[in-house]
């Protein structure tokens, strides 16, 4: 396991506290010795590396606490966990484990009392990698403003209901529901020979976890959003990152004092995107066959708001379908034209839609399945 911290004196103890007291799922103790944790304190001005230190006697369980100061450019979230990460596999490695563990939290954060046994069950599974639920405390939640704990609550269930259509239109048959959303570093999991297939953490500044699970999907890993694996997280507004909660809290705030609304994608803009990759995919499964003409593509080019030559060329250059994937997206981006279509909503009204759509699909996939 390993721990990026900088400046975490008011939450190191717990969080090493909670690694350490870590039961399997029928509710034994888990033997500390069998796994370790490293710990990188970076950049740190308070007390974090000896609290540490301390928290790493009391445990009795193998902590590796390891202080460094980078310089500028290199005193990021991206380049610590890669650099944790890459001591990681090389340990993994040495010990001839391929399907050993990594497993990725944070320094404010502490992990579920069976954190590291629900990992490993979805790894037993079949999977390559593996993200929890990202929780905050209810004592934090409280200390918010009545707005950002609003558009936090909001996020959450929009994000539940997002993945919910996608298991109607166009479900991953490895990561059913019940499922969620997340992928963070704060709970993040991957077997040393995917970490290597996928060519580690990328070392982006932020966020770096979202660039790391990319990786996983151009490599086609295996990947499960599970429901039990979770964590409890601080939700402080003064964060270590650009684009951390802490930072996005602090956002809300900010929309809430100005009186800006919260805006995403409406729910047909999502349940366009999710058909069109549905479509995007067997486009991409046709060609490898050898069977698709370009003048078949016109439709979706269309929906996609690429342009048709680009999209047969993309088609057949594409090594997986998760780059060819990522390239779209990368594509929409540059042009715009998608954006422009299907211009954002508030949240609010979001929700309302996705759940008036997805009640209509879960009565036909009901009516179906008593056929």
């Amino acid at each position: 396991m390993i721990v990026p911290v900088c400046n975490e004196a008011d939450h190191i103890s717990a969080t090493l506290f909670a690694l350490n007291q870590q039961y399997d799922l029928q509710g034994e103790r888990l033997d500390p010795n069998k796994y370790e944790v490293i710990v990188l304190a970076n950049n740190c001005t308070d007390n974090s590396a000896a609290l540490a230190r301390q928290a790493a006697k009391r445990c009795g369980m193998p902590i590796h606490v390891v202080e460094r100061s980078f310089v500028p450019a290199d005193a990021y979230i991206g380049r610590v966990r890669q650099l944790l990460m890459d001591e990681a596999y090389y340990r993994l490695i040495t010990n001839r484990q391929p399907r050993g563990i990594i497993a990725s939290t944070d320094g404010d954060t502490c992990v579920a009392p069976t954190w590291l046994a629900a990992i490993q069950h979805e790894i037993d599974r079949g999977a390559d990698g593996v993200s929890g639920r990202i929780m905050t405390a209810s004592c934090d939640r409280a200390r918010l403003d009545p707005h950002t704990r609003a558009c936090y609550l909001r996020a959450i269930g929009y994000g539940y209901l997002c993945v919910e259509l996608e298991s109607h239109l166009d479900p991953d048959p490895f990561d059913c529901l019940p499922r969620h959303h997340q992928h963070c570093g704060a709970s993040l999991a991957v077997t040393a020979e995917m970490y290597a297939k996928a060519g580690g953490m990328p070392p982006v500044r932020t966020p770096e976890d979202v660039a790391f699970y990319r990786s996983l999907m151009r490599v086609e890993a295996r990947f499960r959003h599970s429901p039990l694996v979770w964590v409890k997280t601080s939700a402080r507004q003064q964060g270590r990152t650009a684009n951390g909660m802490a930072n996005q809290l602090h956002v809300w705030s900010a929309m809430g004092n100005q009186r800006q609304p919260y805006l995403v994608d409406s729910a047909l803009a999502v349940e366009t995107r999710l058909q069109s990759r549905r479509e995007l995919r067997q486009a991409w499964q046709t060609v490898q066959q050898g069977q698709l003409r370009l003048d078949e593509l016109q439709e979706l080019a269309e929906r996609l708001c690429v342009d048709l030559n680009w999209l047969g060329s993309e088609l057949e250059q594409a090594v997986s379908f998760g780059v060819l994937h990522e390239r779209v997206e990368a594509r929409q981006a540059e042009l715009g034209r998608w954006q422009q279509r299907w211009l954002q909503v508030p949240i609010e009204q979001a929700i309302t839609d996705l759940r008036t759509r997805i009640s209509h699909l879960r009565q036909v996939s009901s009516s179906s399945g008593s056929r």
